[in-house]
């Protein structure tokens, strides 16, 4: 289903990604976030107990076939994906959460990963199971750019700050890249898909959004974290999700399997894009409105 060409490009966009969010940190950034343990709490809340949920839940009700299903529920319980940090900046939400809790998460997936996908394809066949040592593995080589990173960060921030933007922004380029690449020679695969299936991609996003965002204003969190947390509960990391298929499957099961994190990671650009638009009116109003209430009446 992926080229050779594009199997590498999709290792190598990992590690870069990787290395680009170890880039944004520093030690002293874990600390900070001690100011804002709530909202990181609930943020990793809604990141690996909302979302597996969602994503089973959909699987289930929409009726997906046993592959189909595994996809699905492995985009669930992926952790956070670096580009809902550009989003977070793009829609003036707080980007500093954003990234602790991208960071967090994806700390906490050598655990969670395997768990959550233990539990939730408890019940499909021996031949769809992915081995919690395959996941565990990929998860730890890909922490050695991270700290990478944050050890290059530490030494030079200016370079780390560089490195930070161009990782992001080279995820979103080669996320765009593999779709475009891959939907031209698997046409034929996307006209014989049944609409459950395009469905399901698109809510999975589309109901984490809402729900990290209720889940979050439940837990009196304010509007703005609220939003951060939405932002990070709807986009997972798909690359990563696509990365794990291709090294856990081969052949037409692989293709099955892979179909479901190709398909999110190209609906999820443009769901969050619209989301954030919204979400950055929203911004701008709370501002607008603040800024009126400081100027006193006259006469």
């Amino acid at each position: 289903m992926l080229s050779p060409l594009e199997e590498t490009l999709l290792a190598v966009m990992m590690i870069v990604i990787m290395f680009g969010m170890g880039s944004s940190l520093t030690f002293k950034d874990f600390r900070l976030s001690l100011r804002h343990p709530q909202a990181v709490l609930v943020g990793f809340c809604s990141q690996y107990l909302l979302m597996p949920l969602i994503a089973f839940s959909l699987a289930r009700f929409l009726g997906l076939s046993g592959p189909q299903t595994v996809g699905l529920v492995l985009i669930g319980c992926m952790p956070g994906g670096t580009t809902s940090n550009i989003f977070a900046y793009f829609s003036k939400s707080l980007l500093s959460l954003s990234i602790i809790m991208t960071v967090c998460s994806t700390l906490a997936a050598i655990v969670m990963v395997p768990l959550l996908m233990g539990v939730y394809t408890a019940g499909v066949e021996d031949a769809l199971r992915i081995p919690p040592s395959e996941i565990i593995a990929l998860l730890f080589v890909l922490l050695i750019p991270t700290l990478l990173g944050m050890w290059i960060r530490r030494k030079n921030a200016n370079f780390g700050a560089v490195t930070e933007l161009v990782g992001g922004v080279i995820g979103v380029i080669v996320i765009l890249f593999l779709v475009l690449t891959w939907a031209p020679r698997n046409w034929q695969l996307l006209v014989e898909t049944h609409w459950q299936v395009f469905a399901a991609v698109i809510l999975v996003g589309l109901i984490g959004f809402l729900f990290g965002y209720l889940f979050s204003r439940v837990l009196k969190l304010g509007p703005q974290k609220a939003r951060t947390v939405s932002l990070e509960t709807g986009i997972q990391n798909g690359p990563l999700a696509a990365l794990i298929v291709t090294l856990a499957f081969t052949g037409e099961l692989q293709q099955q399997v892979l179909l479901m994190p190709v398909l999110y990671s190209l609906f999820i650009v443009i769901n969050s894009t619209i989301v954030t638009l919204f979400y950055r009116k929203w911004t701008r109003r709370e501002e607008l409105a603040r800024d009126q209430a400081k100027i006193e009446p006259t006469g």
